[in-house]
């Protein structure tokens, strides 16, 4: 899914994107950015996965670890570090899926891979690192 789809540009049957939370969604990962990708390069690196997921969630959540927290950097959503792996395990995606996830894979040094938790459902956006 474009980062287009999740904010629902030109559709003029859902709400104005200017009351979408992911308004706020877009300007955090924007600004957050580069701590981002460093997390996605260090998970890679370090041979913990080929496949960083970093969850965007404005609520408690209990999946992966803390990067970055609203409530300390007065910022409206909160970023957890994850893995395919953890997903797999954890059963968000089931085991029989995982090679489709990883054929929709962008590439993680180009893209950061973020599962967006909100109050209607939960979906994966590939998000540009910024240049």
């Amino acid at each position: 899914m474009n980062p287009e789809e999740l904010l629902n540009e030109g559709n003029e049957r859902n709400k104005p994107a200017a009351d979408s939370p992911l308004i706020s969604l877009e300007r955090d990962l924007k600004y957050f950015n580069e701590s981002i990708k460093e997390v996605a390069e260090e998970i890679m690196n370090e041979g913990l996965s080929s496949y960083p997921i970093f969850i965007a969630h404005q609520h408690e959540l209990s999946l992966g670890e803390l990067i970055l927290d609203r409530h300390d950097l007065n910022s409206e959503w909160s970023i957890h570090a994850s893995t395919l792996e953890e997903f797999v395990e954890r059963d968000v995606i089931k085991p029989v899926l995982k090679e489709r996830f990883v054929k929709s894979y962008k590439d993680p040094y180009q893209y950061m891979c973020v599962f967006v938790v909100v109050p209607e459902g939960a979906n994966f956006v590939f998000f540009p690192y910024a240049k």
